[in-house]
Formats: structure tokens, C-alpha cells, sequence
């Protein structure tokens, strides 16, 4: 059995559902799909979920959402009449989603919506059983994945069966609906894979699987043919989106492989995502930037019992949760998401800190990037060393570098501004 997913690209409009199906149709064991909201058309269109954001926002704001939601409408029924479907049941859908967003019935339940009627339409179109995702998939107040969700769906997928659900979203244990976060139908896929015991979880896109690196900052980047769940974490963590990191999870259990393909060339392999893979072979180059770095040192630091509790504590306190964190002899170097402190915020954090915990230094830098180099055995391996004479060749600084924290990645610290050309200067030492 095989759970397929298909995000917002590829069910963006009638043609592309066209595909859905003929994908669908080629094999018999794709008998589970999990759908997105209808995705961008071209580049100057809008995804249907920021126009649902859009109309709670107007909803909050005391307005009507109708003016946006119309034309959430109309792309709706323009799928429908493109696909000789009947919409009697698609229009009531749609008026009870736009009279529950003017009723202020929130975030979460809008944002979910455009999944919702988009696996309505298409599950009429496949002739695939509807399964709400909000009866089955609970969502913890924490953002992870209640165990009974899986007994629950489970129980739902008979023999022989062909079931159709929306991504993206499930509910609370009170039964209202919560969304995952952004690109979430990926998760939804994995949890539908593990509840039905999936052989193989197909998540199709719009790219031919993953590549080495960004091809808007590398031209022609090699694919990745394999790599694992691990390989994957990690890079989604540095700035790599072909896949939702948190959709690893659901899967690892039952070791389930997972496909990323592209709807729009079938035939492509993709790239298979494993439980474990015996390789020391270099998988790709990432960054992510935006992040501010707080450095901190105090001599005999370390001697405070309990201190490393006390100092993470103490950001989080100012709403500040580190993505990265480095420790010295004396010194705590922290890297965090710049968008949730300002630079008020920060200073009173850093004045907080240095009066608290007696320290000699602390000072912040804002415009901080973190690149990760992804491989098999990277705590063994010497790559590091390429990349650092590559970058000083072209003199770009390295703030930091990780290296034998974890077996499948290696970070380096640059400024922001530096980040893309580090990228492709690391991509052509260790790739080309």
C-alpha cells in the first residue's frame, strides 16, 4: 500500500488535479490521498490559504471577509466546472466556511479550511471515501501528534477501500480544529502512512526530489538520489524546504520510506528518503539566516552548579529559544530566530543576563547566518576542512564552526549578508 500526498502545486487547478489522477490511476497500490489547498497558479497568483488568513484577519478587524472570500469562491468553482463536477455540495460547503469565519471562529479554523474543501472536490472527483482530518488526527496543545490518532484513523482505512483527506490540520482533544505549521500536509501524509501501515509514503510536488543545493543560489545543483530521516532533520534545519522536517516523525516507528517526487514529470525517481543508509557520501549545502548571536563569558563559568538550566531559563523569560547553541571553557555562544526579540528586547535580555549571572562579557550581533554541510559520518570527516580554506580564499569569515556534534552535519557561522555566496563557494569545493 502506498499513501500519496500532493501539495498545493500540484492540486492548484483542474489540470494538475487531471494529473493527480493519472498518477493515481497508474497504480493500484496508491489507494490513500492526502491533499493540500490549492497552491499558486503562476507567480503573480495567491495560495488559497493566505487568502483564508486574509479573511480572518478582516474578520478580526470587525469587517467581511466576502470581497476575499469570493475569490476564494470563484477559484473553487472554476476547479469544479473544469472538472464537470456538481457543486450543490461544494457551494454549501462554502458558504458554511465563509459564515464561520465572520463568526470569529479563528485562525486555525480558517486556515484549515482551504485543505478541507479542496479534499471535498477532489475525493467527488477520484470516487475516493472523504475522511475529515479534524475526526481522526489529534494535535497535542504542544504541536506534536496524540498516539490514538493513529488507532483512530487506522480504524478508518478498510480493505480494499480508497480514501481521500485533507492536509494540514486535526484537532484538540476538545474537538476544535488546530493546524500544524505552514507546509503541515506533509506531516498529515506521514500520519496517514503509519496509520494504514504504508509500504511507501509518496509525497508529490513540483521538483524532481531534492537537490545538493538551492538552485535559486546554485545553477543546476545534482539530485539527491537517497538519503535519511536524519540527513533530512538536519538539513531542513539549515534552510532546506523540499520536505517538512516534523513529518519524520510519524514514520519512524514502522521505518517507512518515503518518495519526494514531481507531479509534473511522473517518471522521475525522486529522491527516497531511509531509516539508515551505510554512506559517507556528502549530501548537499544549505543556510539559513536571520538569526541573532548572543555570546556570553564569565571565568570559572561552568563551576555554578545548575547553570546552564539557569541561563536558558533566564532567555526564555524574554521569549527567546535558542535554534543553535555553542559552549566554551567560559562562554555560551546562543543563535536565535532575530523575529522574536527586537533590539529593545535583546538589550534588556543581555543587561538581565550579565546582571544575574555576574558575567565579564556579553554582547549581540543581529544578521547571523548558519550553513550546514550534510553527509554520512561527518564527525569523521575532513570536508570541514575544504570548506574553511574555501571561504577564506574568498575571504568570507566564519563566526563558528560545529563539528563532530552531530554524525551528519557540520554548521558554520557567517554574516547574513555573506550567506549566499558562502553557499555557492562551498557547493563548488566540495561538489563540482
Amino acid at each position: 500500500m502506498k499513501v500519496c500526498k500532493f501539495g498545493g502545486s500540484s492540486v492548484a487547478d483542474e489540470n494538475q488535479i487531471r494529473k493527480v489522477k493519472e498518477i493515481l490511476d497508474s497504480d493500484p497500490e496508491r489507494t490513500i490521498v492526502v491533499v493540500s489547498a490549492p497552491g499558486k497558479r503562476n507567480k503573480a497568483d495567491k495560495k488559497v490559504t493566505d487568502m483564508l488568513y486574509e479573511c480572518v484577519a478582516l474578520a478580526s478587524d470587525g469587517r467581511a471577509c466576502r470581497p476575499v472570500f469570493n475569490e476564494i469562491r470563484k477559484r473553487y468553482l472554476e476547479i469544479a466546472k473544469g472538472l464537470s463536477i456538481e457543486a450543490p455540495e461544494l457551494e454549501k460547503a462554502l458558504a458554511e466556511v465563509e459564515n464561520n469565519i465572520d463568526a470569529g471562529l479563528g485562525r486555525d479554523y480558517a486556515g484549515s479550511r482551504g485543505e478541507y474543501l479542496n479534499a471535498v472536490l477532489i475525493s467527488k472527483y477520484l470516487g475516493y471515501e472523504f475522511i475529515d482530518a479534524q475526526e481522526c488526527i489529534i494535535i497535542n496543545d504542544d504541536g506534536t501528534v496524540d498516539p490514538v490518532t493513529y488507532e483512530k484513523l487506522g480504524e478508518r482505512f478498510k480493505e480494499g477501500g480508497r480514501y481521500c483527506l485533507p492536509g494540514f490540520y486535526g484537532a484538540t482533544k476538545a474537538g476544535s480544529v488546530k493546524t500544524f505549521s505552514r507546509g503541515g500536509s506533509d506531516i498529515s501524509g506521514a500520519i496517514a502512512a503509519r496509520a494504514a501501515g504504508a509500504d511507501l509514503y509518496e509525497n508529490w510536488t513540483d521538483v524532481s526530489g531534492m537537490l545538493a543545493a538551492d538552485p535559486r543560489i546554485v545553477d543546476s545543483p545534482r539530485g539527491v538520489e537517497v538519503l535519511t530521516y536524519k540527513q533530512v532533520r538536519e538539513l531542513a534545519e539549515v534552510g532546506a524546504s523540499v520536505f517538512h522536517e516534523e513529518a519524520i516523525a510519524p514514520v519512524i516507528p514502522l521505518g517507512i520510506r518515503i518518495n519526494i517526487r514531481n507531479t509534473n514529470r511522473p517518471g522521475d525517481e525522486g529522491t527516497l528518503i531511509v531509516p539508515e543508509l551505510d554512506s559517507s557520501e556528502l549530501i548537499g549545502v544549505s543556510a539559513k539566516g536571520g538569526f541573532t548571536k548572543v555570546s556570553i563569558r564569565k571565568m570559572m563559568l561552568f563551576k555554578r552548579r545548575g547553570v546552564r538550566h539557569a541561563f536558558f531559563t533566564a532567555l526564555h523569560l524574554f521569549g527567546v529559544t535558542p535554534s543553535f547553541s555553542l559552549f566554551g571553557v567560559d562562554s555560551i555562544v546562543i543563535l536565535f530566530s532575530s523575529s522574536q526579540a527586537s533590539d529593545r528586547v535583546v538589550e534588556d535580555m543581555c543587561a538581565r543576563l550579565k546582571k544575574d549571572f555576574a558575567l565579564d562579557e556579553v554582547s549581540y550581533e543581529r544578521g547571523q547566518a548558519v550553513l550546514g554541510i550534510v553527509g554520512g559520518r561527518m564527525n569523521e570527516s575532513t570536508a570541514f576542512i575544504d570548506v574553511a580554506t574555501a571561504l577564506k580564499k574568498e575571504r568570507i569569515a566564519i563566526s563558528f564552526v560545529n563539528h563532530g556534534a552531530s554524525d551528519v552535519t557540520t554548521l558554520f557561522g557567517v554574516k547574513d549578508d555573506e550567506k549566499e555566496r558562502a553557499v555557492q563557494v562551498i557547493y563548488s569545493a566540495l561538489f563540482k
